[in-house]
């Protein structure tokens, strides 16, 4: 069990974190004809959809209450209900997500109750989901952010029912923030193959794949998880969770539907992949595919072939909780060892990191520790670039953003292609980074008429004592 070292700076020297309501705003983003509006300054949804737009290269809809200085101190009760109005008049969105930011929590906002006075005021569009999450952006990360929107998300649009497994072939997935586009589209494969019928919530592998559309514009987005496949998750014959930090969100969706559910920590990895296919032969009942098994013999001869290069191999990490822990697991588990980890913000899953300790901190503390255990290899986000350019390692990027990394959003980690890909991407960072030990000259030997005497020796066959 790893040792948490709680943060001692009071300050941020270089931050790694992502806030709350951008996790939040992400959830959102992964379901069909949605739009996130956030509850604060026009700066707190500005800043976010920068990041949004650099890391996805595609446009990004969000919405803000945009509150200023009179309705900060006075109140700013009507901006959200006119935000409301406007937005369902105008677009017609089938949900809408309605994350607070630290402006509005700092107020004092009652987020449900608004939602509730916007029902009593325009009970026209009630056609339109309306999602209220608290997001503080002072506390957690953009992991518990995303985990919030999922559990709020279950709460206001899956009803209580006792229908599980009605739909034999159905099952739910929960994805973790951790999960790229590509991880969902590479899930999504995989249970299809079992031949299931995947309900991935959120799913971004639809909506931020970077797919083009023939509409010129839209205020929604364009793809993801729809309405009504949300409200049947209480019909399904499982539930699959991808990542701890979901646990709330399973935990309120189990006892609501009565589904029962399979939980994993992360799918990075032989034995996550295993327990993984497993669990889809035992709901599915039938055999695992022969491509899936190709796919792990394929993973396990990539396994041997890098050996060499992962084995003994030291790396530091930061990144949030969820993705820290299966980056660890599996970096283990081909023979490198943790000798840095860090990660934004307190998480349960943190315990199971397989590493002495992990420190909640930035990327100031990566870097400290990476160069005190002598770190070969760096896996964090784009912000990590300087930190590897002054420790003169290389950097594997993993987690948000990745803004100098194109198609860095769309990678896919999980599966077993994606550990084969991940072992092959490691093993050639280090090969290119790594220097033999310079040729030993002996001051015997200096001088030119040495040198060209050994060249000579050399070239003739000798041997000179």
């Amino acid at each position: 069990m790893a040792e948490i070292l709680k943060r001692s700076k009071p300050l941020a020297v270089n931050p790694l974190k992502a806030s709350q309501p951008m996790g939040a705003a992400l959830a959102f983003l992964g379901l069909k004809n949605a739009i996130p509006m956030l509850h604060g300054s026009q700066g707190c949804t500005a800043f976010g959809k920068v990041f949004f737009v650099r890391h996805f290269r595609e446009p990004i809809p969000l919405q803000t209450t945009a509150m200023d200085q009179v309705s900060t101190i006075m109140s700013a009760d009507e901006n959200v209900i006119e935000g409301l109005r406007v937005i369902c008049e105008k677009n017609s969105p089938d949900v809408i997500g309605l994350p607070t930011t630290g402006l509005s929590e700092t107020q004092g906002v009652d987020i449900k109750r608004l939602v509730r006075r916007f029902r009593e005021l325009h009970p026209e569009f009630a056609a339109t989901a309306v999602v209220p999450v608290n997001t503080p952006d002072f506390s957690g990360c953009l992991e518990s952010g995303f985990a919030l929107a999922l559990e709020a998300i279950i709460d206001v649009m899956v009803q209580e029912s006792a229908l599980a497994g009605r739909r034999h072939k159905q099952v739910n997935v929960l994805c973790s923030s951790m999960l790229t586009p590509g991880d969902t589209e590479s899930i999504r494969d995989w249970i299809e193959a079992f031949g299931l019928r995947p309900v991935l919530l959120p799913d971004i592998g639809d909506s931020l794949d970077g797919h083009l559309v023939d509409v010129e514009t839209t205020p929604l987005t364009f793809g993801g998880t729809q309405k009504s496949e949300i409200e049947t998750m209480g019909e399904s014959v499982a539930t699959l969770v991808i990542g701890r930090s979901l646990a709330k969100a399973a935990d309120l969706l189990k006892d609501r539907t009565g589904v029962p559910d399979y939980r994993f920590d992360h799918l990075l990895g032989l034995d996550a992949c295993d327990a993984f296919t497993s669990a889809l032969a035992k709901i599915s009942g039938v055999p695992v595919p022969a491509r899936i098994d190709r796919r792990r013999a394929q993973l396990q001869d990539a396994m041997v072939d890098t050996h060499f290069m992962a084995g003994f191999l030291r790396v530091a990490i930061a990144a949030d909780a969820d993705l820290l822990v299966a980056l660890g697991a599996f970096l283990t588990g081909v023979g490198a060892e943790v000798v840095a980890a860090v990660a934004p913000a307190r998480a349960d899953v943190l315990a199971a990191m397989p590493a002495a300790s992990v420190r909640i901190g930035d990327l100031e503390d990566l870097e400290r520790a990476a160069l005190a255990g002598r770190a070969q290899l760096v896996i964090s986000n784009s912000h990590a670039v300087a930190s590897a350019e002054r420790l003169g390692v290389p950097l594997l990027r993993a987690g948000f953003p990745q803004y100098d990394w194109v198609g860095g959003y769309a990678r896919t980690w999980v599966g077993y292609r994606g550990a084969r890909a991940a072992l092959f991407d490691v093993a050639n960072l280090f090969t290119g980074s790594h220097h033999d030990t310079p040729a030993y000259r002996s001051i015997y030997r200096t001088g030119a008429a040495g040198e060209s005497q050994d060249r000579a020796a050399a070239g003739a066959g000798v041997v000179r004592h």
